[in-house]
This record gives structure tokens, C-alpha cells and sequence, in this order.
């Protein structure tokens, strides 16, 4: 393990891009160094090693990742002990590229050799060393990690890897085809992160529907139901569902299970037949628009989230105000929309008749102008209503504010309450009267009582944290 000038322990930066998926990972490789005598710092400066797990789904994201590479590898003209560290999904999909491309780069690590990642570090490697194999890897309740989120809400990744092959998506390419934690792993863990605080679980998998089932098995009632009576869980949210996979007797648990939070993200991507048919979704308009029915039929009030894409190869005018419609139609609580990105190694990505980008920037701008619309009119109704809201600390707009989140709204992906008055407890739920609403966020106040935090303006260095302070990635 390299040392600084000082023989202190050395210090690792953690910057995490994508999804919440990548997220888990990223606290798997801190848990895993910081057992093994690494510090873990807030900056890059005075670091001894940078990490970037990257995210490579879309070019966006590529771009991204790339100049976040590139920031970093700048900082090793000054201290030339600095080790930087590629790992994740750009490493898995271009690993001898990214090695040819970047020799300042110390380390390239894949999406299924993270628990090495101390071992590498410590090793007297050739720069550009490459470690990616496939090897199924599974991260399991027995590895160390550290949750980044926030002391009263954690992200809890059941499956690696995807049994769909969506003709636009990489992922199984990257990830490998589904395979799920045993239900007494994923237990295990939830229970130690009861112990330590944690109120909010936030089921993530590829398609959390899926869960056991290339085993033959259809495990997520009863992971639900195990998870449902574990003391200090009190809010269980499911993520990422495709909707052909989801059952009668989910509806029935997630209607009646108190600790089940009225919220599914239902990934949908389109509304015209034709593109859904090309993009080999396995659905039709009407089966999701009688899927949206049954959900909110049988679970009153809940709050559906979902994504949908621009710019697919092939999408006409006529196909992209289909698109429109639908999600006029279905009054989304939470949208998120992205373009269509060519990517090599995908069905989409030799098909004919790919869309333009101004084309794509104008249809994303019209849908995102479109949700605006109808998330403010969706939050209208919360105002005067009191509500629970778990929360959070000091809010990210301003510090003379604090925010929390009711049971409908996700962590980092959908909008927050903005707290203005009263008693707030950091990491507790508490009762908030709404008393404005916005495009995204809500305003209220405290109702409930109790001994009041820190006002948060004293205190502008707190931040979302974690079991050590304040959150050790950089997203």
C-alpha cells in the first residue's frame, strides 16, 4: 500500500458517475479499502489516489466520464506519486482502447474485479494495467462497504446484470445476463443497515422484477415480505421495474404492506408501437397504458415514475407525438427523458435512418417542457395537506432552508420538500403542511414538533452524510 511523505494512511477520492447502481459499487471499493487502511477523502487535492468509476450507457455519459479522467490525470503533472484509477463500465467495454488512449491512467479496473481493487493498488504495477475479466461477480452482504447516501437512507443493489436485450442497450453486454443474491444475503445486510440508522431502503436491480427468476424462482415477495418486518426499516421502495414483470400478488403486498412506499419506476421508453416493436421492449401503447390502470387502480395514490427516449432510430414526427400524447395521457409523477445515443455492439446502432441531433435536442426540450407542466399540477394537490417526509438536512438551494422527501419521491432523482419553519430532526420522518409547490419541489413546515436541529445557515459545511460525516463520493 503506497504511503505519503508523512508514513500517514494513504487518502483515495471517490467520483462516481451513472446510476445508482454504479453508486453501490463505488461504496463496495471504499468499504474494501478503507478495511485495508486507506483514508477516504472529501477533495482530490492531497489525495494519493483518485478513482472514477465511470458509466459508459450513452455518449453523454462517456463524454463525461472521459473529461473526468482527464481532470484528474491533469493533477499527476504536480504530484507525480498520484495513481489514477478507471473502473467501472468504460473500463468493461473498452479496455484495451482506453489503455492505448490514456496512458497517464495508473490503474483500469472492469465492473467485475472490484474486490481486487486493494490488492491493485498496493501492487508495483505497470502503468496502464489492465484487470477486466468476466467473472460473475456478485457483491455480497460479508463485503465492506460505505454507505454514501446518507445515515437514514441506503440504496440495496438485489441482481447484477440484465435478462432483456432492448436493441438500444449495452448493459448486458457490460454487466453480463442476470444473476441474483440470495435472499439471506440481501436480509443479512438490510438488517446490519437497520442497525446502523438506516430508516429508507431503495431496492435497485436492472429490473427488479426479475429478481431469482433465472433460477426459476420469483423471489421478490419474499424478499419484500422478509424485509418488510425487520425493526428500523420503515420505508422499503422498489426501483426499476420493468412493467411486463410485475404480478398480481405484487400489487396485493404493495397495496397492503405499510413499509412497501406507494412509488414504482416503471421504465417505459416509448409510446408509439412501431418504435416500441423496434426497439424490442416486448409491450405495446395499450399494454402500458392498462398496466399505469391497473397500478393505480389497485394502489391508490401511488406515485409512478418513469423513462422514456427521444430520437430513436427511425422516429418520425408522427411516432414522437405519439410519444407526447402518452405521457400527457398518463400525467407522470416523475419523467426523466434522454436521447437515443448510436452505440457500437447494439441492434440499434446499425440500423438505418438514425435521427439528427438538433432533432433529438428539440423533442427532449419538448417532453421535459411538457412534464414541468404536469409535475406542477400533480403537486398542486399536496398543498395544505399534511405529509410525512423523511428529512434530510440542509437544503441544497439554500442554506437558510431545510429538505427532507415524502415516501413519493426517490432519493437524487425526483424533486424534495423544502422545509422553511419549524423543529426539524435530521434522518427522522416527520409531519410537514405543505404549503406551496413548484415544478419539481414542495415547501412546508415542520408540524410535528420535538427539539429543533441546527439551523442550517450556522452550519454551511453539513452535507447529505454518511457513516463518515459528510459523503465520501463525488457524484
Amino acid at each position: 500500500m503506497p504511503q505519503n511523505s508523512a508514513q500517514q494512511s494513504p487518502k483515495v477520492h471517490m467520483i462516481s458517475l451513472g446510476c445508482a447502481r454504479n453508486r453501490v459499487d463505488s461504496e463496495v471499493m471504499l468499504g474494501s479499502l478503507l478495511k485495508t487502511g486507506w483514508q477516504i477523502s472529501q477533495e482530490s487535492e492531497g489525495s494519493d489516489a483518485i478513482i472514477i468509476n465511470t458509466c459508459g450507457f450513452i455518449q453523454s455519459a462517456k463524454e463525461e466520464s472521459i473529461d473526468q479522467i482527464l481532470s484528474a490525470a491533469a493533477l499527476k503533472k504536480d504530484r507525480p506519486g498520484l495513481k489514477v484509477v478507471v473502473a467501472g463500465c468504460l473500463t468493461q467495454r473498452y479496455k484495451s482502447q482506453l489503455a492505448k488512449g490514456l496512458p497517464e491512467v495508473d490503474l483500469f479496473i472492469g465492473t467485475d474485479e472490484f474486490p481486487r481493487l486493494p490488492e491493485l493498488l498496493a501492487a508495483e504495477l505497470p502503468s496502464g494495467s489492465v484487470f477486466a475479466r468476466r467473472t460473475h461477480y456478485l457483491y455480497n452482504e460479508a463485503m465492506p462497504r460505505v454507505n454514501t447516501l446518507a445515515r437514514h437512507s441506503a440504496y440495496v443493489k438485489v441482481a447484477e446484470g440484465c435478462q432483456h436485450n432492448c436493441a438500444f442497450c449495452i448493459i448486458p453486454a457490460i454487466r453480463g445476463r442476470l444473476r441474483s443474491r440470495p435472499l439471506t444475503s440481501v436480509v443479512s445486510e438490510v438488517e446490519q443497515l437497520a442497525r446502523d440508522g438506516v430508516k429508507e431502503i431503495n431496492l435497485i436491480a436492472q429490473d427488479l422484477a426479475a429478481y431469482g427468476r433465472e433460477r426459476g424462482e420469483d423471489s421478490l415477495l419474499p424478499l419484500l415480505r422478509a424485509l418488510a418486518v425487520i425493526d428500523g426499516i420503515e420505508w422499503i421502495r422498489c426501483l426499476y421495474m420493468y412493467p411486463e414483470n410485475i404480478s398480481e400478488e405484487f400489487l396485493e403486498l404493495l397495496a397492503t404492506e405499510p413499509k412497501l412506499v406507494k412509488y414504482l419506476d416503471v421504465p417505459v421508453q416509448h409510446g408509439s408501437d412501431r418504435i416500441l416493436a423496434a426497439m424490442n421492449r416486448g409491450v405495446t401503447r395499450a399494454g402500458l397504458s392498462a398496466a399505469f390502470a391497473k397500478l393505480r387502480e389497485r394502489v391508490p395514490g401511488i406515485a409512478i415514475r418513469t423513462s422514456v427516449m427521444v430520437g430513436f432510430p427511425g422516429e418520425t414526427e408522427e411516432d414522437f407525438q405519439e410519444l407526447k400524447q402518452f405521457v400527457r395521457d398518463q400525467k407522470f409523477d416523475h419523467l426523466g427523458c434522454f436521447s437515443y445515443s448510436q452505440e457500437d455492439g447494439t441492434v440499434a446502432g446499425r440500423m438505418k435512418d438514425q435521427i439528427d441531433e438538433e432533432t433529438k435536442a428539440r423533442r427532449l426540450d419538448e417532453i421535459m417542457r411538457l412534464q414541468k407542466e404536469i409535475s406542477r399540477a400533480n403537486l398542486l394537490k399536496y398543498v395544505g395537506l399534511e405529509v410525512e417526509v423523511l428529512v434530510e438536512g440542509p437544503s441544497d438551494e439554500s442554506d437558510l432552508l431545510w429538505q427532507g422527501r415524502m415516501s413519493v419521491q426517490a432519493p437524487e432523482v425526483d424533486g424534495v420538500v423544502l422545509i422553511n419553519d419549524g423543529a426539524v430532526r435530521k434522518g427522522e420522518i416527520q409531519r410537514v403542511r405543505i404549503s406551496d409547490a413548484f415544478e419539481y419541489d414542495l415547501v412546508g413546515e415542520v408540524v410535528d414538533g420535538g427539539t429543533a436541529a441546527s439551523h442550517p445557515h450556522s452550519h454551511p459545511h453539513q452535507a447529505r452524510g454518511s457513516e463518515l460525516g459528510e459523503c465520501p463520493i463525488q457524484a
